[in-house]
């Protein structure tokens, strides 16, 4: 594991702070989604959707869950601890909200 000095922003920036995992976990605030599912909702290639779902998953963020049919179906769902991060995505749009109008505005001068 990286080496966090205890500042609590800084944790939180470890978790989350990745390209694209933000957006992941708004996707999943939604409900249980599969793969194919959050990769049609975003930008992101395969490889590096695998790999943020996977840290994710270590953090203990979202579930995995594996159904054993043919083929194999998989789904993810936020934690406990996931769907604590609400607060935090609401501060986020609330002040992307308020910085958009803001440069609305600017380029309207």
């Amino acid at each position: 594991m990286q080496q966090l000095h205890g500042c609590p922003i800084e944790v939180t920036l470890h978790v989350i702070g990745k390209k694209w995992t933000v957006l992941i976990i708004r996707e999943l605030f939604d409900g249980k989604k599969r793969f194919s599912e959050i990769a049609d909702s975003l930008p992101i290639s395969s490889k590096l959707l695998t790999e943020r779902l996977k840290e994710l998953e270590a953090h203990g963020i979202i579930l995995r869950t594996l159904y054993p049919e043919i083929p194999p179906r998989v789904e993810y769902t936020l934690t406990e601890s996931g769907k604590t991060l609400s607060s935090v995505l609401d501060a986020l749009r609330d002040w992307g909200a308020g910085h958009y109008e803001k440069l609305c505005e600017e380029e309207k001068k």
